[in-house]
């Protein structure tokens, strides 16, 4: 069972233009639904679903704008996959609270797209854990107070939940190694 904990915004660094992915899932998400994303494999935050209205955008409640493509996606306590490998018809963990459901992506939307890269601190360890999202309002991840926070929004200091890992992949799966990623 994964163990959420939290984690405080560090820095927030304009990264330029890159490709994001928006995975359209074939059900309906709860506002507070998401996935756990990361740059690395140290930790992951979770990008919740794009269930409700901003100033430029109206909610997709199939969709959750997961970020840029080479972020890790975790499948389960022991396997990621990279965004850019998701497909059509293949089932990924959506979570809310400690409750986590498969649900079949539909789609895999891919755009070019402005970015920001958001390092935390996780709070017990002071492991550093990025992501690198969409520079939108429609982008939204999930705080420490359990309420969905703008990525664009965000303050160092702002406090989100977090998933922390120990980094150590290869082709997904969880491996010991001597590695550092940042």
């Amino acid at each position: 069972m994964v163990e959420f904990e939290t984690a405080k915004v560090i820095e927030i660094t304009s990264m330029g233009e890159g490709t994001r992915v928006c995975l359209d899932l074939i059900d309906e998400l709860d506002p507070l639904e998401g996935v756990l994303i990361g740059n690395t494999g140290s930790g992951y935050l979770m990008a919740v679903s794009e269930n409700r209205s901003t100033d430029t955008y109206p909610p997709r409640p199939f969709r959750i704008n997961a970020g840029a493509y080479h972020h890790y996606v975790l499948l389960d306590e022991e396997k990621t996959d990279y965004l850019a490998e998701m497909r059509p018809g293949m089932k990924i963990p959506v979570w809310k609270d400690n409750n986590m459901r498969l649900v079949p992506i539909g789609r895999v939307k891919m755009e070019k797209r402005s970015f920001i890269r958001i390092v935390c601190q996780e709070l017990k360890t002071n492991q550093e854990i990025s992501v690198t999202v969409q520079e939108a309002d429609s982008v939204h991840l999930l705080g420490a107070d359990q309420t969905a926070k703008s990525a664009i929004s965000l303050t160092i200091g702002d406090e989100l939940i977090c998933y922390p890992d120990e980094p150590g992949r290869h082709l997904g799966e969880k491996i010991i190694e001597e590695i550092t990623e940042k």
